[in-house]
């Protein structure tokens, strides 16, 4: 028990580091820029402005924070419970083909069904007319790929390779169907979702934020009020049953709700790589297993590491680049570095099992 409780204070402590890291890094983030303002104007921006300092502050530097934080958050959240559920540390709404799920009928809502509209000039651009028409058509194409992912894993067994090879499987074949309506389309609704397609903070408004604040928010809070049915089916799922809880509708009910922010997210940023798979690891290593703090740590982190991102895109180049570039590009070298280093945890403890039974 002391040792519990011991560990509790340490993980709760990192939590409130962390906490203070990312309100350091979300004012950086109003502060950084081609316009610098000083930190007493960017307070006053935070409520009302009335001049084109407080625009840059208010309608575009805070928005794009806001909507990184909220983004980070449920994808980081998500990424933990999908590993949890399937038992699998490579799992994440990205890797699961989620993403590419919710991305698929996000364009099919612009481009088809009449949810948004490409606006010519000279450069490519689209509006939002209709953003609860992308959400459902994201939401439908999401919760299909979860579907197939429940399906494998009921009917048919699947272990937690299978589940990931399955993923890679579903995401080809989702971005196949982005490539044909890109190949349909003319060239300025082309070159909108293309750019639609790499993640970007800067499509969503101060009018569509309480939509995906809602739809974050509340899919995290009852994930985390579950974190017990997650802490016992850490240990088995026989282990879970005998301890109460209902396996079969914690993980289907953790997947939907996943999948619910994924589609959420992914219809008004687009395609953001590799958080849900980042900020679980990063928190696992700071607070361990339990979800007790697992969850509030992988909220934290991938907050913090989008808000990061997206100062880098912002600020490292002569131009600025979508912020989903700089997740792949992270989060790809990360992706290979738990595939190998969990092949050779396996290496070790079959070498270890059969120099067990050779003595």
């Amino acid at each position: 028990m002391r040792d519990y409780i011991r560990s509790s204070r340490g993980s709760i402590a990192v939590l409130i580091i962390a906490a203070v890291l990312l309100v350091l890094v979300f004012l950086l983030s109003l502060y950084l820029g081609p316009t610098r303002v000083s930190l007493s104007k960017i307070i006053g921006s935070l409520f009302s402005y009335d001049d084109w300092e407080g625009y840059v502050i208010h309608d575009i530097r805070l928005k794009r924070s806001v909507a990184a934080i909220l983004a980070g958050c449920g994808l980081g959240v998500a990424g933990a419970v999908m590993q949890c559920v399937l038992k699998n540390p490579l799992g994440s709404p990205y890797t699961l083909g989620l993403s590419n799920a919710a991305a698929f009928g996000a364009a099919l809502g612009i481009m088809v069904l009449g949810g948004g509209t490409v606006l010519g000039g000279a450069v490519a651009s689209y509006g939002i007319d209709n953003p609860y028409i992308i959400t459902v058509s994201a939401f439908a194409f999401s919760m299909l790929a979860t579907g197939a992912i429940v399906l494998a894993m009921r009917k048919f067994g699947a272990s937690p390779e299978t589940m990931i090879l399955a993923g890679m499987a579903l995401s080809a074949i989702f971005a196949a169907g982005i490539a044909f309506l890109q190949y349909r389309a003319d060239e300025m609704a082309l070159s909108a979702i293309v750019f639609w397609q790499f993640g970007d903070l800067e499509k969503i408004s101060w009018g569509n934020m309480p939509l995906v604040a809602v739809a974050v928010i509340i899919p995290v809070v009852y994930l985390f009020l579950r974190r017990w049915d997650l802490n016992a089916m850490d240990h088995g799922d026989d282990i879970a049953h005998s301890l109460g809880v209902k396996v079969g509708f914690t993980r289907v009910s953790v997947l939907v709700i996943s999948a619910v922010m994924t589609s959420v997210v992914v219809s008004f940023v687009g395609i953001i790589g590799f958080i849900g798979l980042l900020a679980p690891h990063v928190a696992r290593r700071l607070v361990g297993e339990d979800k007790n703090y697992l969850i509030p740590a992988s909220a934290i982190i991938g907050a913090a590491v989008l808000l990061i991102a997206m100062v880098i895109s912002q600020n490292a180049f002569s131009f600025v680049i979508p912020v989903g570039i700089i997740t792949s590009l992270v989060g790809g070298p990360m992706f290979l570095w738990i595939l190998f280093s969990r092949n050779g945890e396996r290496r070790r403890t079959l070498k270890g099992f059969v120099e067990a039974r050779q003595k």
